[in-house]
């Protein structure tokens, strides 16, 4: 009787321990040993969170890891790199420094960045500046797809002007990074841009009432106007610019503008798969199947 016991026993653990090879989840690994670089290094800033609001905290390792670990459902704060960049005083020298979060996700290194002015110049494979692509992204997302049909050139480069002398893509060079994270199975990194889930009136907010209407008569929805600031992403070789205009809402609001980090923006970039490292269950079920074979030898030499 107690002999059947055991090998009931025995049998149940080698299927939980079996069990857990097949059916344990994927986890989501986050960045590790996060860094602050960049030739602007001390331009940036650290965003705790109350599950309410956030704010400003102090500069500190510990600080920067825990911002950074939450995920697109329970975001917990964030760390805007070259914050100084939308202030008046910011000029086109200042604006060729960077602010970078460095560190290691899967075991690689990754690198993410603030946006230079050179960056906003540089040409992709087509010749096109990438401050006209991503201008153009924009108001196709939003709406204001007509304006790049080439009936409305005048149109398009009063809205391109209006927009740069304004200050505009200045305010979209300093990246939230709230989170980076990564699939453990098919390796797809998602990196969360902190920002605004609407942001008609912020992007809006320097025009008259007949600029606003000259704009408004292009767009064909009033659905929010959503845009995430551009992160540049060094990952294995390749530097790549990231941005997305689809937000979900954080749960979270800036305590003190009342506005700011209220939208959640995901960009991901394949990633390598790291190393798999057995669940502890799938080590528990390996561990009873080389005792039951062990116990099978010497039975047998018995």
């Amino acid at each position: 009787m107690k002999s059947a016991v055991k090998k009931m026993l025995l049998a149940t653990s080698i299927a939980a321990g079996m069990g857990g090879m097949f059916t344990a989840p994927a986890l989501a690994g986050s960045l590790t040993n996060a860094t602050i670089g960049g030739s602007a290094a001390n331009d940036y800033y650290v965003y705790d969170s109350d599950a309410t609001n956030t704010f400003t905290t102090d500069k500190t390792p510990e600080n920067l890891q825990k911002v950074l670990g939450g995920n697109a459902t329970d975001p917990t704060g964030n760390v805007e790199l070259r914050a100084s960049s939308e202030k008046a005083e910011f000029n086109v020298n200042e604006w060729r420094k960077n602010t970078t979060l460095e560190g290691k996700i899967g075991g690689q290194d990754i690198k993410l960045s603030s946006i230079t002015i050179d960056d906003w110049v540089s040409r992709d494979a087509s010749g096109m500046i990438f401050a006209q692509r991503w201008f153009n992204d924009a108001l196709q997302a939003n709406g204001f797809g007509i304006l790049l049909d080439s009936m409305f050139r005048d149109q398009y480069s009063q809205a391109l002007n209006m927009f740069a002398d304004q200050g505009g893509f200045q305010r979209f060079s300093d990246p939230n990074i709230s989170y980076v994270n990564q699939d453990d199975s098919t390796g797809l990194i998602r990196i969360g841009l902190a920002g605004h889930f609407d942001a008609t009136d912020f992007l809006l907010a320097g025009l008259g009432e007949d600029e606003r209407n000259m704009v408004n008569r292009f767009r064909s929805t009033n659905a929010p106007i959503q845009a995430s600031e551009i992160v540049k992403v060094s990952y294995r070789g390749v530097t790549d610019y990231l941005y997305s205009f689809n937000a979900s809402k954080s749960g979270l609001t800036e305590k003190f503008d009342g506005r700011s980090h209220n939208g959640n923006y995901e960009v991901t970039l394949a990633g390598v798969p790291p190393t798999s490292v057995p669940e502890p269950s799938v080590m528990l079920g390996l561990v009873t199947v080389a005792g039951m074979v062990v116990s099978q030898r010497k039975t047998k030499k018995a």
